[in-house]
């Protein structure tokens, strides 16, 4: 009977073994998840029964069912976000404001972060939509308690970095989670034991991976011979009785030794490889004093102050010694009292050094400063800013040229009083944001204006009717040197106390040179450039050295399709005097260029036609790769022996002919690239002078050209509503591609301390800063600067710790921006992350490229698949009306098929069948 029911339990139990392994196997994928979320599942034996055994006795015959013992796992619901928990993702600017930086701040192990709500209501406020709370600004403004819970999703299992939790009971779950076992006291019963057997792991070939050697090698190994010492005693004093008493260390040799370091040149070895570990201490102090500790004593002493008796003290306080003192150090006191007063004296510079940036902003300031405006409501009053330039040397300088804000029509109509209205520049300082410091006149309004590289008191211009104006402000560099105030009574006659009337008015500087008008440009000169000056351009348009390092040569475009040379030297035979640069006429003009003055021809005419009918290209914005300062293609390229006609023309005027070494010339530069970007008034980005490849990307005129300060292959253009970015040596189009912007766009201008960072202005007043590094769709800034339209803006680095931004407007008026830290100070890394990303669009575009011409050859293998079905040659191109026929054709064979398949199927009547007409 016993038997008959063991065998029973037995038969139930494998019946309900079979069953467990079918839902263990159809649990499987929920198991996998669940034991990668709680971690690791014990793999250890059941308690209460032998290992490999699940009654306990019958173990043997359970191995010989199943040789891997799958484990019995409850099926776990799906993991949810708790009530009021939501997905967010912060970028890295918003975990730096609130000082929760992944893997810094918080971790894996310490996701939490509490962020006080007045806080994020902040930032919204600051940032409106740029912050990453604003989807829940409405939850966050409902939540009726003071600390916010986000919590760091490591694994991004919601889809982001973090998730936010605005609900208290979930934040209390989140925080304190229910401890294993407090859940009830039933649940532990009807958890099922999972049961596990053990197999042994099978012995593998030992392989030597070269750990032995270094084992061996950091073994000690005695290399010397022991040293052997003997101690000996005489036996008479083998349990001799022993009496101690006092005695003097000094009275015999014996008693005292004193053993005094000195350096062992024994010792003396040079290490060749020191292997050292450092472990974190908390701080240690070691205190000690300057007591010469010479033995053991002991002393003590025992003191009391010693003060003046009452009558000392009155005799002391009524002699006149006392009162000498006092009137001596009685100036020197007050002195340093008011020192004192104006100053902290004992305030360490040093220690303090660090919070010096706060003067020009902290590192959490993420917007731009308004740091100081000009306007002149005489003579920059509703006008337009057309261009900007900083001083190149002279910190605080800026010049900006101003015009009549009037189409080309209104220009004819109002003529008269365009004429008689100045066209100047005007040269601000910080020193005085009231009055101008200079002025320059010219003929026509300025469009485009730049200093000369080497000699800062030259000014080159280019006006609205095609002339090119020179201007020489030598006279006039110790005025704006000067700080505020500083230019009264400079003149000798001006009596003591009294001021110059004429010292506070800003001078008026006369152009000293103006080109030939019948020579120049057929329309308004819409960009301007010195030359760099270690080349000049030769009448055979061949770049060459030029030996004087000074820069003498100007490149100038305009709307009438070319590109012209200028150069500022004497021509030949037409020697300049050391004197000519004195005023010598009534006027006060240098005769700097009087060699010039209405006699300037360009040297050089670049048209740039296109390669197919249909007109011109139309510059505007122009930008050549050699810089001013990049003296390297001196030393790149190497002369060799050609003829003169040999030389090989490279379209436009361009030649790349060399000549012969020693023959007096000037030496050819062979590695000077003499291609430019041009961007035309419809938009497109031509590569000339002869144009090898043009793109019509931009929706607008092409008004900015910048070439990226870090790299010179890489190009910014901005046109209409979008800009782009070129890689020069890729011609099948840019590299990046913005969307449309809402507003268009009017300028732009690379960062000159962030490789990745550029900045744009748009017609609304606002300035976009974007940062390729952290977006690529959509500007990491967007700032509104001037309630008018912005036509120009130039960034400009005055210090290691202050950078401004120039930004001119509609209205005439110049606004200076500070950026802040975080605009101006590359992160670590930053340049070679920046040309890492423009290699992998390099890439990118290629396999586009790729992809274009393998879809091209598929549409003709299409075509030509299509035609031999058809039964036409390959090579046979059929007209409309043969094709429209042919298709006619086979609609009616469709419909033929179409009748007859219908009336064998009864649907269609023999009186029915009525073909209908084609």
């Amino acid at each position: 009977m016993a038997d008959a029911d063991v065998s029973e339990k037995e038969k139930e139990a494998a019946r309900e073994e079979e069953k467990d392994k079918d839902t263990a196997e159809a649990a499987e994928p929920r198991q996998s998840d669940s034991a990668r979320s709680q971690g690791s599942v014990d793999r250890g034996p059941a308690k209460g029964k032998k290992k490999g055994s699940v009654f306990g006795k019958k173990g043997k015959k359970d191995e010989k069912k199943s040789e891997t013992p799958i484990p019995i796992v409850e099926e776990k619901k799906e993991d949810v976000l708790l009530e009021g928990c939501f997905p967010l993702f912060m970028t890295s600017k918003t975990q730096e404001i609130f000082h929760c930086v992944c893997d810094q701040d918080v971790t894996e192990e310490n996701p939490f972060k509490i962020i006080t709500k007045q806080e994020i209501v902040d930032d919204m406020r600051n940032r409106a939509a740029v912050c990453d709370f604003h989807p829940f600004k409405q939850q966050i403004t409902d939540y009726a308690f003071d600390e916010i819970l986000v919590v760091y999703d490591y694994e991004f299992k919601w889809g982001q970095n973090f998730y936010i939790c605005l609900n208290e009971d979930s934040k209390e779950l989140i925080l304190n989670p229910p401890q294993e076992g407090t859940e009830g006291e039933g649940s532990g019963a009807e958890e099922e034991e999972v049961v596990y057997k053990y197999i042994p792991p099978e012995p593998k070939e030992w392989v030597s991976q070269g750990s032995e050697k270094e084992i061996t090698e950091e073994n000690v190994v005695a290399t010397r011979g022991r040293v052997k010492v003997s101690v000996k005693r005489l036996r008479k004093y083998f349990g001799a009785p022993v009496s101690f008493g006092d005695r003097n260390s000094s009275d015999g040799k014996q008693g005292f030794i004193e053993c005094v370091s000195y350096e062992d040149k024994n010792f003396d070895l040079k290490k060749l490889e020191l292997t050292t570990a450092t472990q974190a201490v908390p701080d240690v102090k070691d205190i000690g004093t300057q007591t010469d500790w010479k033995y053991p004593r002991n002393a003590n002493t025992q003191y009391y102050p010693r003060e003046f008796t009452a009558r000392e003290l009155e005799e002391i306080e009524n002699s006149e010694k006392l009162a000498n003192f006092m009137k001596t150090v009685e100036p020197r006191f007050e002195l340093a009292l008011q020192q004192n007063a104006i100053m902290d004296v004992f305030y360490d510079d040093w220690v303090n050094l660090g919070d010096a940036d706060s003067t020009f902003g902290s590192k959490a300031d993420n917007h731009l400063k308004e740091y100081q405006s000009f306007t002149d409501l005489q003579f920059s009053k509703d006008k337009t800013i057309t261009c900007i330039q900083w001083h190149p040397t002279i910190k605080g300088v800026v010049a900006v040229s101003i015009a009549e804000r009037l189409s080309f029509d209104e220009r004819i109509d109002q003529a008269a009083r365009v004429i008689m209205t100045p066209s100047l520049i005007l040269i601000w300082s910080f020193t005085d944001p009231i009055h101008p410091q200079l002025i320059l006149e010219a003929p026509e309004d300025i469009l485009s204006f730049a200093f000369c590289p080497t000699d800062h008191n030259v000014i080159a211009g280019g006006c609205y009717n095609g002339q090119i104006i020179l201007w020489d402000i030598s006279t006039h560099v110790d005025r704006l040197k000067q700080p505020r105030g500083g230019n009264r009574n400079k003149r000798s006659n001006v009596l003591p106390g009294f001021e110059d009337p004429n010292a506070l008015k800003t001078p008026i500087v006369r152009y000293c040179a103006v080109s030939s008008i019948e020579h120049g440009h057929r329309a308004p000169i819409t960009d301007i450039q010195w030359m760099p000056d270690h080349m000049v351009i030769s009448r055979m348009g061949v770049p060459m050295e030029n030996k004087n390092l000074q820069c003498c040569q100007l490149m100038t475009c305009a709307t009438d399709n070319c590109v012209l040379f200028w150069d500022s030297r004497p021509p030949k035979g037409v020697q300049q005097k050391d004197d000519d640069k004195g005023p010598k006429n009534p006027m006060g003009i240098p005769n700097t260029f009087r060699h010039l003055d209405l006699q300037w021809k360009p040297m050089l005419k670049m048209h740039l036609s296109k390669s197919e009918p249909g007109g011109d290209h139309a510059p505007i914005k122009f930008s050549m790769q050699e810089r001013q300062g990049d003296r390297s293609a001196l030393t790149r390229g190497s002369d060799t022996n050609v003829a003169k006609d040999d030389t090989a023309t490279m379209g436009g005027g361009f030649t790349a002919g060399v000549t012969k070494p020693g023959s007096g010339r000037e030496r050819t530069l062979q590695t000077v690239p003499t291609y430019l970007y041009i961007g035309t008034e419809d938009g497109e980005v031509v590569y000339a002078p002869k144009p090898a490849y043009y793109h019509p990307l931009h929706d607008g005129p092409v008004i900015a050209l910048q070439r990226s300060p870090f790299l010179k292959e890489v190009v910014l253009s901005i046109g209409g509503w979008t800009w782009a970015l070129w890689k020069e040596g890729v011609s099948s189009g840019p590299i990046l591609t913005s969307a449309s912007a809402s507003v268009r766009l009017s300028s732009g201008y690379w960062s000159p301390t962030r490789p990745s960072v550029f900045y744009i202005s748009k017609d609304d007043g606002s300035v976009d800063v974007w940062d390729l590094l952290d977006k690529t769709h959509e500007p990491s800034l967007t700032q509104s600067v001037s309630p008018a339209p912005i036509t120009n803006i130039f960034p400009y680095q005055v210090t290691q710790k202050q950078q401004l931004l120039a930004v001119g407007d509609n209205s005439g008026t110049l606004h200076i921006l500070e950026i802040p830290w975080s605009l101006r100070q590359a992160t670590p890394g930053e340049f070679n992350a920046f040309t890492n990303y423009i290699e992998r669009e390099v890439k990118r575009r290629a396999f586009v490229v790729q992809r274009w011409n393998f879809r091209e050859q598929e549409k003709q293998e299409m075509a030509s698949e299509a035609k031999r079905k058809a039964g036409i040659a390959p090579n046979v191109t059929l007209t409309d009306e043969e094709i429209e026929y042919k298709m006619k054709l086979e609609y009616k064979a469709f419909l033929d098929e179409q009748h007859n398949f219908l009336r064998e199927m009864g649907i269609v009547k023999e009186e029915e069948e009525a073909l209908p007409e084609v």
